[in-house]
């Protein structure tokens, strides 16, 4: 990255000697925020994984998901106002070892629960050529729990399945949030306080420009882990009987989170050998307007000059915080930008969490594909929309107006053609018992019902295993005992059953894995892909303007508070609930529940999928809808607050306190340009202190 040759040099025209140093902080923030983005996107990819591995429903992934936003918030008061006090570099050293930490804390599960056994009705040898029927009599009560090994009880497994061990991912994903808070408020404020006015924005937009490629690098990990066996290296892989794309499938998460924990523990080094601050040109100090002056007058680097100045204790500046707080949400626009954002980010938060295991579900396709699609196709969508909106502020020079009326009208482009999702539906999977009656003419919808029926009565069958068989007839069977297969032979992958007597026709014969027979999916997927990239493009337009919006509709010097409460307030009600409430309405819509070793329900194994497609899309569009008819309230609002300033300014004569605040306002329009001409963040991260 080439520096602006006016920061090169001091203003005796010598070296400077916090060039260096200024350049190694911008080096090794990008690098922290490029490591943070990629922890973050990888543990969304592993939400199946998760559910999987630890037989949890989706609701509790959205628990464990929120639990980043829950560490972030203990810590964020006392970091943004304590940290600035102290040596900033080191405490964001200390933030990025947290954070290794937890993402190691995170993985740690994998070595300590034992290999994973997945439901399974029969015995997988490679070496043994013996055949072992998948139907047991009824007379065989000894087999009533199945001949699986899985489903043998072990001492101290309902301890270990149910709490101990998704306990730790829950642990670490807050010890992650924890560790990121002081990232983004110290690193920047550290960059705008020892870089020169004119290339301060120029620093933070490239930082940004980097942790944009973090999500990618996350999706693209998460793709490659998800296709590794989770006990790879550990067991032959030649007796899994099972693929990528079964419901039972379970990648090597914790090799993702192990890589990307040392990769952010490498971020911490370089913060450790950056000084507290850096000398400060004169001339900067001449430059600064009045309300950059006294924010100066607040960082340790001056303090001994300003002591003066400064509130005389605590409590004094307690009593004037509620008074500020108070003036700020009577403030109606800023009320309603709020409000507006917190249901449009709920939708967002939601939407992005689940949808690779949307594409999962609903299109049939691999976890590893589904996080790949996310890597390389919607992230980088995203992140050329928020670029792309900027470079229209600067080109149009939008005002006020202008910028709201864009977003909206990117907002809504987007939410229209959204609605086309709902066509791209895929027929459930033709399953025996579940979806369709055994001799697949009837359409079924039975959830966790039984799946005994006179072909298969003859069979002492667990029906709570899901080792599905695909019949010669196209029909999946829930296993090779309700499909009523007396013999087998091969192993693994390759086994192959025989005698069906629920496959209706040919030889009756079964092999593992479900029936890849659902063609509308295959042929429809294609388009689902196209439009997911344009409305995600044409959604991510309006980031840049909309978030102007909130930074001139308040006064200049409640700008620091009003970033701050807007991040609080959508962390709080949109970051931590929303993972939650999707994830629960989503479990509304399993048809076949897994069961856990010692008993209890474990992660779903097939859902229905017009249910989830009305569920994911309907909840996600709802909440949109809801936001819409704030943002015209907003927009007529905004309008008023336009008009009336206008007119004060010309009552006074273009003289007074409305006139200069009009004036800032329209000054700051003219510089909008230079603020947003790089992406700020992801599209499901609500943190916005980096204009400050």
């Amino acid at each position: 990255m080439d520096l602006p040759n006016k920061e090169r040099r001091s203003p005796e025209n010598g070296p400077r000697p916090c060039c260096s140093s200024l350049k190694m902080f911008l080096v090794a923030l990008s690098f922290a925020y490029f490591a943070k983005a990629l922890s973050g996107s990888y543990m969304k990819s592993t939400i199946t994984q998760l559910e999987r591995r630890f037989d949890i429903p989706s609701y509790l992934i959205g628990v464990i998901d929120g639990s980043f936003e829950m560490g972030n918030l203990l810590v964020i008061a006392f970091v943004s106002y304590f940290g600035a006090k102290l040596h900033r570099p080191k405490i964001i050293a200390i933030g990025c070892l947290l954070m290794s930490l937890g993402t190691f804390l995170i993985a740690l599960p994998h070595f300590i629960i034992g290999r994973y056994k997945f439901e399974t009705s029969i015995r997988s040898s490679v070496n043994s050529t013996s055949i072992l029927s998948p139907c047991p009599l009824r007379s065989a009560s000894v087999l009533s729990t199945g001949p699986s090994t899985s489903s043998v009880p072990s001492a101290g497994c309902e301890h270990e399945s149910r709490l101990s061990m998704w306990i730790y991912v829950f642990l670490g994903n807050i010890l992650r949030g924890i560790g990121e808070t002081p990232v983004q408020p110290l690193g920047i404020s550290y960059i705008d306080d020892h870089a020169l006015e004119e290339n301060a924005a120029f620093y933070i937009g490239c930082v940004q420009t980097i942790s944009v490629i973090g999500p990618v690098f996350g999706y693209l990990l998460g793709s490659l882990c998800a296709k590794i066996y989770v006990d790879i290296g550990f067991v032959n892989m030649d007796s899994i009987s099972i693929t990528p794309g079964d419901a039972r499938w379970v990648g090597a998460w914790w090799l993702g989170y192990l890589i990307a924990g040392f990769i952010t523990l490498l971020s911490a080094v370089p913060f450790w050998f950056l000084p507290k601050s850096l000398p400060l040109p004169e001339r900067r100090l001449a430059k600064y307007s009045p309300e950059r002056t006294s924010f100066i007058k607040d960082s340790p680097l001056l303090e001994h000059k300003y002591q003066a100045d400064e509130p005389a204790n605590f409590l004094e500046m307690a009593k004037d915080f509620l008074p500020t707080l108070r003036s700020l949400l009577g403030n109606p626009v800023y009320f309603l930008y709020l409000c507006i954002t917190v249901i449009q980010f709920n939708s967002l938060i939601g939407m992005v969490t689940y949808k690779p295991k949307y594409i999962e579900q609903h299109y049939g396709q691999s976890a590893s594909k589904a996080n790949f699609l996310m890597g390389v196709i919607n992230i980088p969508a995203v992140a050329l929309g928020m670029f792309s909106g900027g470079v229209i502020m600067k080109k149009f020079k939008l005002s006020i107006m202008g910028a709201a009326k864009f977003a909206l009208g990117t907002s809504l482009l987007g939410y229209f053609l959204s609605l086309f999702f709902f066509a791209m539906g895929c027929e459930n999977a033709n399953v025996a018992g579940i979806t369709r009656s055994y001799n697949g003419t009837d359409s079924l919808y039975k959830v966790d019902s039984s799946l005994l029926a006179s072909c298969n009565a003859g069979c002492q069958c667990p029906e709570a295993n899901w080792d599905p068989v695909c019949g010669e007839n196209g029909l999946t069977y829930v296993s090779p005992c309700l499909a009523g297969c007396r013999t087998s032979h091969g192993s693994g992958k390759d086994t192959v059953f025989e005698e069906c007597s629920c496959v209706a026709g040919g030889n009756q014969t079964a092999s593992v894995g479900q029936c890849n027979n659902r063609e509308s999916c295959h042929r429809v997927f294609p388009y689902f892909l196209a439009l997911s990239v344009i409305t995600s493009f044409i959604i991510s337009l309006g980031g840049t303007p909309g978030y102007m919006l909130l930074i001139r509709c308040i006064r200049p010097q409640l700008k620091s508070l009003a970033l701050g409460f807007h991040t609080l307030t959508t962390r709080t009600l949109a970051g931590i609930p929303a993972p939650i409430y999707f994830g629960a309405i989503i479990d509304t819509t399993c048809l076949k529940w897994g069961h856990k070793k010692c008993g209890g329900r474990g992660a779903c194994r097939i859902y229905n999928t017009t249910a989830y497609r009305i569920a994911y899309l309907g909840l996600t569009l709802g909440l949109r809808t809801a936001s819409f008819f704030l943002c015209v309230l907003g927009l007529v609002v905004l309008r008023r607050h336009v008009q009336r300033q206008e007119r004060n300014t010309l009552a006074n004569g273009g003289t007074g306190a409305a006139a200069g605040e009009l004036q800032a306002l329209r000054k700051e329009e003219n510089n909008s340009c230079n603020l947003d001409q790089c992406p700020r963040t992801t599209d499901y991260d609500p943190e916005r202190e980096t204009r400050l």
